[in-house]
């Protein structure tokens, strides 16, 4: 029988997820990281991107998290953020739309305009259409 460690995923306004799962893959602000049973104590904050969790059994899930913390404790995984939705719920012509448009914003700079808002907006569209990405390839689509 596998190791498994709980997770809990949960957004500002919901849990989203709460269950066993064999390991959790994350992107933290040094890069991925993947936490499986008997995983030492760690504290991290996210980017922007999608959280893999392969649950008890070896069914995967993903999700999209716009940044926020993953907190590992003796059997224990807590994520915590800002959005954090179904990847099979990511709007994908919204997100292609919302690049679009942030990207022209920045071709078309004017003085009132909010370069950190911008970037911030387009990091989260990109990650996104990585996290689809990601599911398509996961799944061979």
């Amino acid at each position: 029988m596998t190791m498994t460690i709980h997770c809990d995923i949960a957004s500002a306004e919901r849990e989203i997820f709460s269950g066993l799962a064999e390991l959790v893959v994350a992107t933290g602000s040094l890069g991925d990281l993947g936490v499986s049973y008997g995983h030492a104590p760690l504290l991290t904050s996210l980017v922007p991107g999608p959280i893999r969790i392969v649950k008890q059994g070896g069914e995967e899930e993903v999700y999209y998290v716009s940044g926020g913390f993953l907190e590992v404790q003796p059997g224990i995984v807590s994520i915590l953020a800002d959005t954090a939705i179904r990847a099979d719920d990511v709007d994908e012509a919204a997100a292609i739309e919302a690049q679009k448009q942030v990207e022209q914003e920045l071709a078309n700079q004017s003085a009132d305009f909010d370069y950190t808002r911008a970037a911030t907006r387009l990091a989260e569209a990109a990650a996104q259409l990585r996290t689809l990405q990601k599911i398509r390839k996961t799944l061979g689509k």
